[in-house]
């Protein structure tokens, strides 16, 4: 039997399409630091990664052709060098 995912898939897919690249961005900052939280606590969230996959498809669609470069680059600036 099929596991029921712990969220909506398609709520989530169209909450993301309707932020705005600053929010999107952020969205993915914190979901990789959820991710890095549990890599440490060694706990199990598969719903985090799943949200991670979403969430990086919608940058991608988002900026056709540059993958994540212009997430990493907002990473950048809002980080440091």
């Amino acid at each position: 039997m099929s596991e029921t995912p712990a969220f909506d898939v398609r709520e989530f897919a169209s909450s993301l399409d309707a932020m705005t690249d600053d929010e999107l961005f952020a969205a993915m900052r914190a979901l990789e630091k959820t991710s890095e939280d549990i890599a440490r606590e060694r706990r199990q969230e598969s719903d985090v990664f799943a949200r991670i996959a979403l969430t990086e498809t919608a940058i991608e669609e988002r900026f056709p052709g540059q993958f994540l470069t212009p997430y990493r680059a907002w990473k950048q600036r809002r980080m440091g060098p």
